[in-house]
């Protein structure tokens, strides 16, 4: 097919094309130039930054075109090829000639104004930011007739990339053969633009990026089917059907059994009627994990507002207040919310990058957020399963030298007893030591565990049979780009098909092991700094200090230990290089002289 092709023609160009191919010029379809007022509020959301916000234009258009399929391909880190498809209303060749224009866009509010706008963003289809940086193909047709493909060609373009006018790009325009729906083909991501290039992390990382993302929206959409590949391997995909059946996609078949769907609507009261006399009606849909089902960190609270994913810290902090104390210490959930408001409440216009928005009403919308959440985890089934192994026979072997004799900083010290099942009381000279047992064993495993980066091997225990993880799709990318440093922290894996890895081995410090949320942990950790042992060792040390935490010793256990057990862990914190704080820097030891009690009695001593 011979298609007519125009360099650097800007929305004139696209005029001349419309009247050569029959086009009214005045026919302006779904999508519109925007007038100068609003590309002045809006042009800093047309930066193309990495290859995840490549995938997320696309896939918001998707969704904004009614698919109920979309299907992701990413090559490498996504800068080699990145392809988005489906099924949804596709344009017409005058809108879709029309897209590739810069300040053009099919997703404004009928007065115009981007506040307000029913869609999932307004900046436009980023279709001309996304040319500027790249070689794109558009595909699409309506369903009616032949279907239209433009090619843009970025990599090949002189010229200006940054005012007003589209520089010198190649456009071509011609007809195609295709179903219903749009396919957008990305290659040469930021090919003209090596700084650019050079800034991004390695192909792990940015897919794991890609991965998190599409997740984002596969949870917030749960009735569109979703499917992201990387290299040809499918790493996720939903049916298209419900949230537990979304959340089995993009988690393991633990998290979705262990899960309660939530659906309310709460009219909420303003914080101020002189500000704002209306109330909120706030709509919350999603799917909560149990308690028993956590994470370390908070990236698995999952937000959208309106169906599109953001970040949100109000209302990310809402959903955890609705699970109040059924937290344990330190974990967090895994949760997918999507809160519904009225578009006119909802200013996407905060975020050049589209993932936070301002909302109107914001402390009532939190405060509906978490009574619904506290609502629907109210009477679930939040039984928590003993997964830590408790050999205490065997978790605390002596420590001292070869001759028997002790050393370190409780050598000349001797536990008297336990108080309150967890703070061992030791008799030190003229003192009374009064020490935090979990504390202490914690700051023992740290130091264990972190000798294992300076090259002595950490403890290990094998699992027989072996453990069956489910991950999530970012999480199996994160366990395939850190490998070694697992290992090195006692992690042995091995693939087993799809998101799912074979423990065999796992950290045992001080003879206790670790279960597979330390795992979930350890991968956590190691995303977080990239697993890079040149990444900032604060860094490392907290995910060192979550391992040590998991087989540590903790109230409730001591009244199981005798005398030579609790002699044993006292030894072993006197050889620490830092016995008198846990590795979360809380003390581990206090201590009480005898003055203090012979004046507190009025004795002399």
């Amino acid at each position: 097919m011979t298609g007519e092709r125009n360099r650097g023609r800007g929305a004139s160009g696209a005029e001349d094309a419309a009247e050569a191919r029959g086009d009214s010029a005045e026919d302006e379809g779904r999508v519109r130039r925007l007038d100068r007022e609003t590309v002045d509020r809006i042009a800093a959301g047309e930066v193309v930054t990495r290859p995840a916000r490549v995938v997320g234009e696309l896939v918001e258009n998707a969704l904004d075109a009614g698919a109920s399929r979309v299907e992701v391909a990413v090559d490498g880190d996504g800068t080699d090829r990145i392809r988005v498809a489906d099924d949804g209303r596709g344009m017409s060749r005058a809108d879709a000639a029309r897209a590739v224009e810069r300040h053009a866009t099919s997703k404004l509010a009928p007065d115009g104004d981007p506040v307000g706008v029913d869609s999932l963003g307004f900046r436009g289809e980023a279709l001309a930011a996304v040319a500027e940086a790249a070689r794109l193909e558009l595909v699409t047709s309506p369903g009616d007739g032949v279907g239209t493909r433009v090619v843009v060609d970025g990599t090949a373009a002189v010229g200006s990339r940054s005012g007003g006018s589209d520089g010198e790009r190649d456009v071509t325009v011609e007809p195609a053969g295709r179903a219903r729906g749009t396919t957008v083909v990305v290659e040469d991501l930021f090919a003209t633009r090596p700084a650019r290039r050079e800034s991004l992390a390695g192909a792990s990382a940015e897919f794991a990026r890609v991965s998190s993302l599409v997740a984002d929206y596969a949870l917030a959409n749960p009735s569109v089917a979703f499917a992201l590949d990387h290299d040809g391997s499918t790493t996720l995909s939903t049916p298209g059907t419900d949230r537990t059946d979304a959340l089995l996609g993009v988690y393991d078949r633990d998290t979705a059994s262990r899960s309660t769907t939530v659906d309310a609507s709460v009219d909420a009261e303003p914080e101020s009627a002189s500000v704002d006399p209306n109330a909120v009606n706030v709509g919350v849909s999603g799917i909560l994990a149990y308690p028993s089902i956590t994470r370390a960190t908070r990236d698995h609270v999952r937000v959208s507002v309106n169906g599109r994913p953001v970040r949100n810290g109000r209302l990310a902090a809402a959903v955890r207040e609705g699970y109040g104390r059924l937290l344990a210490d330190g974990r967090e959930p895994v949760a997918a919310v999507d809160v519904s408001l009225s578009p006119d409440r909802v200013d996407p216009n905060v975020h050049p990058a589209k993932r936070e928005v301002g909302l109107r009403g914001a402390d009532a919308v939190a405060e509906a957020v978490a009574s619904v959440v506290t609502d629907a985890l109210t009477g679930a089934d939040l039984r928590r399963s003993a997964d830590v192994a408790t050999d205490l026979e065997s978790a605390l072997g002596p420590v001292g030298a070869d001759d028997g004799s002790r050393t370190g900083a409780f050598a000349d010290a001797e536990p008297v007893g336990v108080f309150r099942d967890l703070y061992v009381l030791v008799e030190a000279g003229d003192e009374l030591l009064v020490i935090d047992g979990h504390a202490a064993h914690e700051r023992v495993n740290y130091e264990r565990l972190a000798r294992a980066f300076d090259g002595e091997a950490v403890p290990t225990a094998p699992l027989d049979p072996p453990a069956t993880v489910s991950l999530s799709a970012d999480e199996a990318a994160a366990a395939r780009a850190h490998a070694e440093d697992l290992a090195a922290l006692g992690f042995e894996t091995e693939a087993f098909g799809g998101g799912t890895r074979r423990l065999r081995t796992v950290p045992a410090p001080f003879g206790r092991t670790a279960d597979a949320d330390a795992f979930r942990d350890a991968l956590a950790a190691l995303s977080g700094s990239d697993g890079d042992r040149g990444a900032p060792r604060d860094a490392r040390d907290d995910l060192l200090a979550e391992l040590a935490c998991h087989p540590s010793l903790k109230r409730g256990d001591f009244s199981e230990l005798d005398d030579g057990d609790r002699r044993d862990l006292l030894d072993r914190l006197g050889e620490c290089d830092r016995p008198f704080a846990c590795p979360h820097g809380r003390q581990t030891v206090l201590s009480v002289d005898e003055a203090t009690f012979a004046a507190g009695f009025g004795r002399d001593r």
